[in-house]
């Protein structure tokens, strides 16, 4: 009787799918491991152990039914996944099996909250005298995809797990630990005091450590950079032209703005949002949250919120009133009654009463935005629609539809999974634009890395790095900043998370393509690809699919003839998508691609350093030498001299200590080239060689 590897349920040999879940019964049960950043929780209750030895075991379990139910729920609430329960100590993940974009963030958030919860608890129930400590810390591990928490496998492994558990034992009571890599990716979003460093049992050096005090901000809102505005002259000018269209006409009109995360849709929002203010008239703000507090129809409550002067603390009779002042002293006296009810119901407020049927809510929604807005020019900005119910965007495109002789500007943002899960969004509509915001252009994004790093030679680099998206510089040279140079090339957890997040939102799939064609590097060709693959019968389509996603494009013209040629259009979505995999799984990759370049090139010029390096990630060390003396040569007879010592250094690096002839070659081969290399501009000079850089 096979189980469903999703959640557990026995099923009927002749299912193909589980009874329970719907999952799929693959007859293959072979374990799937990637390597991820994740985030890892650890609470414990401080003293139960001893407390528990004079209990009566049906009274420890009434003590820990509402701990271990209180804990669980606070953490799912934020996006974690529960590994284990081991007595009175609690483990969760986040990052894996799916990564969200901000999982260090939505770890430390759910660990203040457990406490939080658990300090309720006690309130509610004094006589359980609960008493906890708790520690994030992030950091790669192996995941097990396939793992089944709820049946007690384990899902991850690495230092990560084990240096999260030595925090928390060393975390006072009441209080939330955080390790170096959850500090440096939250320090924007959480208050933290500096802790002493944690000296733990088989650590080389101490762990630091900061003390977790509360969230810098409410949940979904985004610190915004005070960096130079730069880059975005054609977007903001087109915002003005529409909001100068919207406010002269009294035509209502609907933009979205449509961008990958961290590339400046917030900032660009909220510069053009000062510019409406400074000329008379209004903005009001809702955000779509991914996790937690949300609600179908969250955004749209927080305008009407602001607009009725509604505080988060205020009690529902003290918001149901405000609500009700508000519909009286803007729509006709009949009506206000309705669009309050119908208002307080959208809001959560009311939790008995009901609509006769949505289009009467919607309604009382279109009545109370044009009465609020007839006199006053208004633009409505909902952030993060990509994560909103089905029921506001509903609600946004009818208002788009049907209000009419208006100053309103209905100002949406999203990612482009938007279009996934709406691929007609705006279709119909008179007065839509779609407003794709792409990276910034070389020129612009060097100088917002040269403003955040001076005068600094890297500041060309961090631009390049980055490509051009504005947060990803702004981390590269923070790590630059605070680190050094030799910490340059390393991606921030940040950026690792959010793309990562961008890859597990494809489907299986094309996700398996793009890991795969990583492999192969930033070029891969079809022909290396179907030896690679997973799943070489779908390949057209998931190539496809993933160029209309804009992550890969097809190249015109391939470097080996006949075989079709592909490249990533970001170097960091194929980096990411490189590091997810394990060693075994690059390993076999790169030996198909090697075999794929012996078979289809003459192995020579850039293909010979190509086959050098994917030998290198077979661990086949001889034949990867092999072809980096080979390539090396042929670099020095080009003249190309720099690139001669660059190879000639990898063959030496991989050449055991052992292998003292080979050593002593390379190491005067290495020698020649070095020397060669210093004297190239002389060369020039009496006009040997070259005339390009070596």
């Amino acid at each position: 009787m096979p189980a469903c590897r999703a959640c557990g349920q026995d099923n009927p040999e002749i299912a193909r799918f589980c009874l329970a879940c719907g999952a799929p019964l693959d007859a293959e049960t072979s374990t799937r491991e990637e390597r991820r950043i994740v985030s890892v929780v650890f609470v414990d209750l401080v003293g139960f152990t001893a407390r528990s030895e004079k209990l009566d075991p049906e009274d420890v379990q009434a003590i820990l039914t509402p701990y271990h139910g209180t804990v669980r729920d606070e953490l799912e609430s934020f996006g974690g996944i529960v590994e284990k329960f081991v007595g009175d100590a609690v483990m969760a993940v986040f990052g894996a099996p799916t990564a969200h974009g901000d999982d260090p963030e939505r770890a430390v958030r759910a660990a203040l909250a457990v406490r939080d919860a658990v300090t309720a608890l006690n309130v509610e129930q004094p006589e359980l005298e609960l008493r906890i400590r708790g520690a994030v810390n992030t950091g790669e591990a192996v995941v097990t995809l396939s793992a089944r928490p709820a049946l007690g496998e384990a899902m991850v492994a690495g230092d990560v797990v084990n240096t999260a558990s030595r925090l928390q034992q060393h975390a006072p009571v009441g209080e939330i630990l955080v390790g170096q890599g959850t500090y440096d990716a939250t320090r924007g979003a959480i208050e933290y005091e500096p802790a002493d460093s944690v000296t733990a049992k088989g650590k080389a050096a101490p762990i630091g450590a900061w003390r977790a005090v509360a969230p810098a901000s409410a949940t979904g809102e985004r610190h915004l950079s005070s960096t130079p505005f730069v880059g975005r002259t054609r977007e903001i000018d087109l915002l003005d032209a529409t909001w100068e269209r919207v406010e002269r006409e009294r035509r209502p009109h609907l933009i979205t703005v449509l961008g990958a995360p961290g590339v400046g849709k917030s900032r660009l929002s909220a510069e053009f949002g000062e510019r409406i203010t400074a000329r008379g008239g209004r903005v009001v703000r809702g955000r779509c949250l991914p996790y937690r507090e949300r609600s179908a129809y969250g955004a749209f409550a927080m305008q009407v919120k602001e607009l009725a002067g509604i505080f988060d603390s205020d009690d529902v009779d003290v918001g149901v009133g405000k609500l009700q002042v508000t519909a009286e002293r803007l729509v006709a006296h009949e009506q206000a009654e309705n669009v309050a009810g119908h208002l307080a119901i959208l809001l959560g407020f009311q939790t008995k009463a009901t609509a006769p049927d949505r289009d009467s809510l919607f309604q009382s929604v279109r009545v109370f935005i044009e009465a609020g807005a007839r006199d006053e020019a208004t633009a409505f900005v909902f952030e993060d629609i990509h994560w909103a119910d089905s029921a506001l965007l509903d609600l946004i495109e009818l208002l788009a539809a049907r209000l009419q002789d208006l100053p309103v500007l209905l100002l949406t943002l999203a990612r482009p999974e938007l279009l996934d899960a709406r691929p007609t969004w705006g279709g119909g509509l008179l007065a839509y634009s779609a407003l794709p915001l792409e990276p910034l252009a070389g020129a612009d994004a060097a100088e917002l890395a040269l403003h955040l790093l001076g005068a600094d030679t890297k500041a060309a680099h961090v631009a390049k790095a980055a490509e051009g998206n504005p947060l990803f510089i702004e981390q590269l040279a923070a790590v630059l900043s605070e680190r050094g140079p030799e910490e340059a090339d390393s991606l921030p957890t940040t950026i690792r998370g959010l793309v990562a997040a961008r890859l597990d939102a494809l489907p299986g799939a094309e996700r398996d393509v793009i890991l795969d064609a990583s492999i192969v590097g930033r070029i891969f060709w079809l022909g290396a690809l179907e030896r690679i693959t997973r799943s070489p019968d779908g390949l057209g389509q998931a190539l496809a699919e993933l160029e209309r996603r804009d992550l890969i494009r097809h190249d015109a013209v391939s470097r080996i003839e006949g075989e079709e040629q592909w490249s990533f259009k970001h170097v960091l979505i194929r980096d990411v998508a490189y590091d997810l995999q394990p060693r075994a799984r690059r390993r076999e990759g790169h030996r198909h691609c090697a075999e794929f370049i012996e078979q289809s090139t003459p192995e020579v010029g850039e293909a010979g350093a190509a086959l050098a390096r994917h030998w290198r990630g077979a661990g086949e060390p001889e034949q990867a030498i092999k072809h980096f003396v080979a390539a090396a040569e042929e670099a020095e007879r080009g003249w190309a001299k720099q690139l001669a010592v660059s190879l000639y250094k990898e063959a030496f690096d991989m050449t055991p200590p052992e292998d003292v002839e080979r050593k002593r070659f390379l190491r005067q081969r290495l020698a020649v080239a070095q020397q060669a290399f210093y004297h190239v501009d002389d060369a020039r000079l009496l006009g040997l060689g070259s005339s390009e850089p070596g």
